[in-house]
């Protein structure tokens, strides 16, 4: 999805914290994973920068809420010291992990206010967090000792060097969203819930795509923006929805991530079924779904399409259209819709 480019005043005044955050990343922390093995350093090539974690981190921050809802789902709230930037509640289930871990920032979190944890360990989903205009780059963490995660999702096969929010040289699959859990339960010393997780989100992909033959079925994917709307190109988290229900993104021929595409475009292509976000946060015209259908169907260019005819919409959260355990909640709200108005074969 569009990261929410927020733009919070940094005054970037890390060094002045560097010795609590010192104290706070020389304590050592038994194996999580329950063998009794104390925790071992960690080494991975992350992004294009080499990541060292001396010890399972006790007191992370989770600058994104991708991040923050795999942590959570690993069972690591009580290791969690923070998190910001949500977009939507948090998923069903994590309601009382979540709970346990202080929200810095709805938004994103001053580079003060995450260095005022004293974290030993940050994840991001989203390579702008850990840019300007974010959070803050990768070597400012780098400079007080805090190692960073960046979701490969948002970097691998993934050109973000323009100004719009990246373009994808190859198109995600699954596979990504399941080495960023792996990393994350390496990086905590808790591979076998790493492992437990995979194996769920996979069976339950594997459940959803065998339930009814949605091939050929035309979606298009609306996230946020009403006067000139961010729409899913082919290949990220919706393209991943896509491709696994054999479904048919109207979009499918740009590789930009989300595009913003004019009304005229999208009422001529027309498509079968339209997926739209509905967001909770106040970043763009039309966040909530309500909202985005009540433009849907009184705009004269949009009234008249065949999906808003028949009232052919698909309510995703925010979360469910990014690059993470949540597009598998997508997919399998997406396939369930499409058998329900009669699509599927």
């Amino acid at each position: 999805m569009p990261p929410a480019r927020f733009t919070p005043s940094l005054r970037r005044t890390a060094p002045l914290l560097a010795g609590a955050l010192f104290l706070a990343g020389c304590g050592g922390s038994p194996d999580a994973g329950g063998d009794g093995r104390p925790a071992r350093g960690v080494t991975i090539d992350n992004c294009g920068t080499k990541v060292t974690v001396d010890r399972a981190p006790e007191r992370a921050v989770a600058l994104d809420q991708g991040a923050a809802e795999i942590m959570l789902s690993l069972g690591l709230a009580d290791r969690m010291v923070g998190t910001g930037t949500w977009t939507d509640p948090v998923r069903k289930g994590l309601e009382k992990a979540n709970a346990r871990v202080p929200r810095l920032a709805d938004r994103y979190p001053s580079f003060e206010k995450v260095l005022s944890t004293e974290p030993d360990f940050a994840a991001a989903s989203f390579n702008y967090t850990l840019g300007k205009g974010g959070v803050a780059p990768r070597d400012k963490f780098a400079e007080l000792g805090v190692p960073t995660y960046l979701s490969p999702s948002d970097c691998a096969g993934k050109d973000n060097s323009g100004d719009g929010d990246g373009t994808r040289t190859r198109p995600l699959t699954l596979d990504t969203v399941y080495g960023e859990i792996r990393d994350l339960a390496r990086i905590f010393h808790v591979r076998a819930r790493g492992e437990k997780l995979v194996d769920t989100l996979k069976a339950r992909v594997d459940r959803a795509t065998a339930a009814a033959d949605t091939s050929g079925v035309s979606v298009l994917y609306w996230f946020a923006n009403s006067d000139s709307p961010y729409m899913a190109g082919c290949c990220g988290a919706p393209g991943v929805i896509t491709e696994e229900l054999g479904l048919r993104n109207v979009f499918d021929d740009t590789r930009a991530e989300w595009p913003q595409v004019g009304w005229e475009t999208v009422a001529d292509r027309d498509p079968d079924v339209l997926v739209i976000g509905d967001l909770t946060r106040r970043a763009e015209t039309a966040e909530s779904a309500a909202r985005k259908i009540a433009f849907l169907e009184s705009d004269p260019v949009t009234k008249n399409m065949t999906a808003v005819r028949e009232k052919r919409y698909v309510r995703l959260s925010g979360q469910d259209m990014n690059p993470t355990i949540r597009t598998v909640d997508g997919l399998e709200k997406v396939a369930a819709a499409v058998g329900e108005f009669g699509l599927a074969r």
